[in-house]
This record gives structure tokens, C-alpha cells and sequence, in this order.
């Protein structure tokens, strides 16, 4: 097991994120945790759009847990940290908190799986898995 920092991303609660009491509404979080997911992917070298170019697949959700802490609110500035608690043959496993000054707002353990473009199951591509070992490794 590597200890590594989890991968952050900086994401700022527009107006648009807000329902109409100025929170968060739900399902912007789902986004913002993919938005760092991508991210990581990207820092890992591999971009979403080249995966399906190169490799012919694509990551899809299979499953995801979503707790909600504390409301985020209008103009916040939260932090998304996103680490790899698995990868296994064809799927990875992330755990991501999105905190405001530190403190958690939400906790999501989601599982990805790679799908070729017939929504297969396809063995992750070894310098894909390699690259995302390297980038954020929590127990992979």
C-alpha cells in the first residue's frame, strides 16, 4: 500500500448548483465527484475521450454511495479529494469526500467499471491501471 495524498480539486457552489434556499441541491454532488474523478483520470494521463479512441471503452458507474454531512451553500469553496481504495481486472474502486474548509459535506465510495462500446465488461488496459496506481493509490 502507497501512502499518497488523495488527488484535490478546487470546485466553487454557483447559483445554478443551489436550489431555491441556496443549498446544494443533491445531485450536484454526484458532479462534482465525477468532476474529480475525470480529473484524477486526467492526471493519470488518460482522458475519457482517448479511451474510447485507443482502447475502444469507457468508464461507467455500477455503484455509488452518497452521504450527505452538511449542507454546502451558494459561494462556497469546496475541495473534492479523490483516492483508489481498489482496482481489480475490469473495475476501480474510489472513496471521495468533498469538504468545505476542511470539513466533510459529503462522503462518496463509488465503483467504475470499464465497458467496451457494446457496454461489455473490458480488462482495464495496463498502463491505464498502472498510471492510476501511480497517480492516487490507496490500497490498489
Amino acid at each position: 500500500m502507497a501512502d499518497r495524498a488523495p488527488h484535490r480539486l478546487p470546485v466553487r457552489v454557483y447559483y445554478e448548483d443551489t436550489d431555491a434556499g441556496g443549498i446544494v441541491y443533491h445531485s450536484n454532488y454526484l458532479k462534482y465527484a465525477e468532476r474529480g474523478r475525470t480529473e484524477l483520470l486526467r492526471e493519470a494521463g488518460f482522458e475519457h475521450a482517448n479511451l474510447m479512441q485507443e482502447y475502444g471503452a469507457g468508464f461507467a458507474v455500477r455503484r455509488c454511495t452518497l452521504d450527505f454531512v452538511k449542507p454546502a451553500v451558494l459561494d462556497d469553496a469546496l475541495i473534492v479529494e479523490t483516492e483508489i481504495a481498489r482496482i481489480r481486472g475490469a473495475s476501480v474502486e474510489m472513496r471521495q469526500k468533498i469538504l468545505r474548509d476542511g470539513a466533510l459535506v459529503a462522503d462518496v465510495e463509488i465503483h467504475v467499471a470499464l465497458i467496451d462500446r457494446h457496454g461489455r465488461p473490458k480488462r482495464l488496459p495496463d498502463p491505464l491501471a498502472a498510471a492510476m496506481r501511480a497517480v492516487a493509490p490507496l490500497e490498489a
